[in-house]
């Protein structure tokens, strides 16, 4: 695999087994007052897996780093695991710890294997930035939640050649 190959497939962050670090905090409740951000998933290639929706601090030191790396050095990293709805919107809400900014993932694992697929799996990031050979800023995937629910479309990026994300043609 080249260099350039091997940077794309760390866009994502390897996932490991599903960790439950962060879920429970991420979890949004029926009822219950943000803040939170409710992503709106765009550009879905197929319904197959599950989504998996992470918020982290809002800088590139921090930014798609290990969730035990985050949590060790007390810092915000929470995680929600959804599945796709076979039609309809495809909503997911994640609790942050307060109002302000944070970077945002949301990655389609197509197989549910609990790792980024470079061949098959979707990638997103708030604030839809270009993806290029490497994973974006934390600027460029950042969002800023106010104190209720913020309400933001991510449109989902996948393959395309040898080297290439970018959004489908057409969205579902």
């Amino acid at each position: 695999m080249t260099a350039a190959a091997v940077a794309l497939v760390g866009l994502a962050v390897a996932l490991r087994p599903p960790s439950q670090l962060g879920v429970a905090e991420g979890r949004c409740r029926a009822n219950e007052p943000g803040p939170a951000v409710l992503v709106t998933a765009a550009g879905l290639r197929d319904r197959q897996g599950h989504l998996t929706l992470e918020i982290y601090p809002p800088d590139d030191r921090d930014f798609l780093v290990d969730d035990r790396v985050l949590i060790e050095h007390g810092k915000v990293f929470r995680r929600v695991y959804a599945p796709l709805p076979p039609q309809g919107p495809v909503r997911v809400c994640i609790r942050v710890p307060r109002p302000g900014p944070y970077s945002l993932s949301l990655l389609h694992d197509r197989d549910s294997n609990a790792k980024f697929g470079f061949l098959g799996d979707g990638i997103g990031f708030a604030g839809n930035p270009q993806l290029g050979w490497f994973k974006p800023r934390a600027e460029a995937a950042r969002v800023n939640a106010g104190p209720g629910i913020t309400a933001i479309t991510v449109v989902m990026n996948y393959r395309h050649g040898l080297f290439s994300f970018s959004p489908l043609r057409s969205t579902r």
